[in-house]
């Protein structure tokens, strides 16, 4: 039985850390470090034994321009895409490409690869009060993206609201521009419903990760499931072959999380996230962009075959 590998939760590999991915590809092994112990072992990656790779990102610029994708997949590679497109917003995702170029980024990848294996991720909803007293979210751009993502063929949302953990909250000391709020329960489930009446028009299901507490309350309403963002069933639906369908017990199984078994190969120390998005979970980065990242303007091509 191969395995799934995940790239990454824990970074943005597609983003800035391709040319050490197909290192990897090209070395037939990954050396992680596990982020509890700090302890590293190797993760087997030839195609042999790999079936599938997870690429999550919120920026595919980089892997697009270098066609990674084709590359992989000739090398017999299978791949599933979590992308994480959200409301412009720069306050919260201050070092992001501006919505129009990701949803040409999604275009793409929906374009190059069949888009039922594109998954996209509205995460996290976000609530909270701006410099000046006034509540604000950032749901505003959200029906825009539904659209395109249905027009390419786009079939799942993944969702989730906003957790305030202790990175955030160390984040965020002494600034006076933003305060986070969690809102209660009804009014969550409020914006999922308004969600629903937006996506089932255009085909879209919506699935919340980690929300185990919310479904109980909203019961068995069939436009709202729980999700798997990576979800082996649906990879071998979609590809075929045989990969392990146990849940991730890494993950959090009690609060909701249907993940199945993979082995995620990324680092939040050694590959820190240069996007600085202020709700994240992930370590902090100081100053702005990626030390590596071409100028915009640079439409830079990185061949794949080079590795």
């Amino acid at each position: 039985m191969k395995s799934v590998l995940s790239a990454s939760r824990r970074t943005d590999i597609p983003a800035f850390y391709m040319d050490w991915f197909m290192h990897g590809v090209e070395a037939g092994c990954f050396e992680v470090a596990n982020p509890y112990n700090g302890q590293t072992f190797l993760v087997p990656a030839g195609p042999q034994d790999v079936h599938s790779i997870v690429f999550w990102s919120k920026n595919f610029e980089t892997f697009n321009l270098g066609d990674y994708g084709p590359y992989l997949e000739s090398r017999g590679y299978h791949l599933w895409f979590n992308f994480t497109l959200n409301s412009e917003s720069e306050l919260l995702e201050p070092n992001l490409p501006p919505l129009a170029e990701r949803l040409t980024q999604l275009e793409q990848l929906c374009r190059r690869h069949d888009p039922h294996a594109v998954q996209w991720r509205f995460d996290p909803i976000c609530f909270y009060r701006d410099g000046a007293g006034r509540f604000q979210d950032n749901l505003k751009d959200f029906s825009q993206i539904a659209n395109v993502a249905a027009d390419l063929g786009v079939t799942r949302c993944v969702t989730s609201f906003m957790d305030m953990y202790s990175k955030i909250t160390k984040r965020l000391a002494g600034r006076a521009d933003i305060v986070f709020i969690d809102s209660v329960p009804a009014s969550k489930i409020e914006v999922l419903m308004d969600m629903t009446a937006i996506l089932e028009p255009l085909g879209i299901s919506l699935q919340t990760c980690c929300e185990g507490s919310l479904l109980e309350k909203i019961g068995n309403d069939p436009a709202v499931e729980p999700s798997a963002c990576i979800p082996n069933d649906r990879i071998m639906a979609l590809y075929g072959g045989r990969i392990s369908l146990a849940r991730d017990r890494g993950q959090r199984i009690k609060n909701g999380c249907g993940c199945m078994k993979s082995t995620d190969i990324g680092s939040y120390k050694q590959q820190p996230c240069y996007h600085n998005c202020l709700y994240c979970y992930a370590n902090p980065t100081e100053g702005g962009h990626y030390p590596g990242e071409p100028a915009r303007s640079q439409k830079v091509h990185f061949k794949a075959e080079a590795f």
